[in-house]
C-alpha cells in the first residue's frame, strides 16, 4: 500500500485491461442492433473528451489524487463531502462490476452455487491484490496483458475457421437512422466504459514519467476501443443482431457457437478472459475507495481500511438488486445517468470551470516530473 511509482507503460497496461473490464462481458449498444459498432465508435469518441476534462484538471494539481484536489478547489468542507461521494462512487461501481462477474460465474458454470460464495471468493482475492499495492498490480497487468491477447486471437482464429461469420447481419447500415445510435451512446456507453477513465485521477500523481500521461491515456483508451468494436462486430456477425441483443451475454453465445474436431468447451477460454480484467477493474475501484478514504480522513495505515470497504463491495454487490433482471435494468437505466453523468462528467466539469477561475493567473503545470 506504499506509493510506489509505475512506469507509464504500466499505466497503459492498467488502462487497457480496466476498460475492457466487462464492457464485452453484455451486449454493448444492443439498442443499435447492427449499428452497435458505431454507437461504440461515437463513445469512444466522446470518451477521450471526458479524458481531457480530467486531464486537465490533473494539470493543475499534479501531486494530488482526485479527492485530495476536490477540496482545493471547493473549498474544505464542501471538497471533504463531494470527496466523500467519490469514495462511495468507486465502492457502488466496484459492487456493480462485482455482481456482473458473480452473475456470470453462477449462470453459466457453477449453477448450484449461491452469488454470496462466488463473489466472497473474488472479493478476498482483490483484496489481497491491493494490500500488495499498485505496483504489483500493475505487474501482474503486464504479464496477464499477454495471454489475453493469446486468448483473444485464438478465439477469432477459430470463430472464423469455424465459418460462423456472416457479415451481412451487420447490413444494413444506419436501417433506423441515427436516433438508436445517439441513445445507445449517450449516456450509456460514454459513460460504461470510457468515461470511467475518471478512476485513474486516483493514480496519475503515481506515474514516472507524468509528460507522458496524456498519449499514454489515449492510446490506452483507442486500443482498448478498437478492440472492443471488432469483438462487437464480430459477435453479431456470427449471432446476429436479434440474439445480441436478446443474449445474456453475447459473446459467451457467440464462443459456444464453435465446433471444429476435437475442440469443445472453449467457453471457458471466455469466461478465464473475462475473470482477469473483471478482477482488474474491480482491483482498481477498491483502491480508488482505499486510497481515498485515508487521504479524506487522514488516516496513514491504510491497510487497516482493505477489509471493510472489501466487505462494503462484497454486500452491496448482493443487495443492489434481488434478481438478475433488476440488477441489470439498474445496470443500464439507473447508473448511466444518475452515477456516471454526474460523477464522471458533470462534477469534474464544473470543478474545472472553478479551477481555472482560481488558477487563471497562472498556467497549469507543464513539468510534469
Amino acid at each position: 500500500m506504499d506509493k510506489i511509482k509505475i512506469s507509464v507503460a504500466q499505466l497503459f497496461v492498467i488502462i487497457f485491461l480496466f476498460e475492457m473490464g466487462s464492457s464485452i462481458l453484455f451486449g454493448l449498444g444492443a439498442n443499435a442492433k447492427q449499428d452497435a459498432w458505431i454507437a461504440i465508435l461515437l463513445g469512444l469518441a466522446g470518451g477521450l473528451i471526458v479524458f481531457f476534462i480530467h486531464y486537465r484538471l490533473f494539470l493543475f494539481y499534479p501531486e494530488l489524487i482526485l479527492t485530495n484536489y476536490i477540496q482545493k478547489i471547493a473549498g474544505k468542507w464542501p471538497g471533504r463531502i463531494i470527496a466523500f461521494f467519490y469514495v462511495l462512487y468507486f465502492i457502488y461501481t466496484a459492487s456493480l462490476v462485482l455482481r456482473d462477474f458473480g452473475e456470470l460465474l453462477v449462470t453459466t458454470f457453477y449453477t448450484n452455487t449461491p452469488l454470496i460464495v462466488i463473489n466472497t471468493l473474488m472479493i478476498l482475492t482483490i483484496i489481497y491484490g491491493v494490500h500488495k499495492g499498485l505496483e504489483v498490480i500493475a505487474r501482474v497487468g503486464q504479464i496477464f496483458l499477454g495471454i489475453i491477447y493469446l486468448m483473444a486471437i485464438l478465439g477469432f482464429l477459430l470463430i472464423i475457421f469455424s465459418g460462423l461469420i456472416h457479415f451481412d447481419f451487420l447490413k444494413p447500415i444506419l436501417e433506423n437512422g441515427w436516433k438508436p445510435i445517439i441513445k445507445a451512446f449517450f449516456p450509456g456507453i460514454l459513460t460504461f466504459p470510457f468515461g470511467e477513465i475518471l478512476i485513474f485521477t486516483m493514480i496519475y500523481p503515481f506515474v514516472n514519467e507524468r509528460k507522458k500521461i496524456k498519449f499514454v491515456c489515449m492510446g490506452g483508451m483507442i486500443l482498448s476501443g478498437i478492440n472492443i468494436i471488432i469483438t462487437v462486430i464480430i459477435t453479431i456477425s456470427t449471432i446476429g443482431p436479434v440474439l445480441y441483443t436478446r443474449s445474456n451475454f453475447p459473446l459467451l453465445t457467440t464462443v459456444a457457437k464453435i465446433k471444429l474436431p476435437f475442440i469443445e468447451r472453449l467457453d471457458i477460454l471466455f469466461v478465464l478472459y473475462l475473470i482477469i480484467s473483471g478482477f482488474f477493474k474491480i482491483t482498481l475501484y477498491c483502491y480508488a475507495a482505499v486510497e481515498g478514504t485515508a487521504d479524506l480522513f487522514q488516516l496513514k495505515k491504510k491497510e487497516n481500511l482493505l477489509f471493510p470497504i472489501g466487505m462494503m463491495v462484497l454486500f452491496a454487490s448482493i443487495i443492489t438488486a434481488s434478481t438478475y433482471a433488476e440488477f441489470i435494468k439498474e445496470g443500464f437505466d439507473f447508473y448511466p445517468f444518475y452515477i456516471g453523468l454526474p460523477f464522471q462528467i458533470i462534477i469534474p466539469s464544473i470543478l474545472l470551470l472553478i479551477a481555472f477561475f482560481r488558477n487563471r493567473k497562472k498556467k497549469p503545470h507543464t513539468n510534469l516530473n
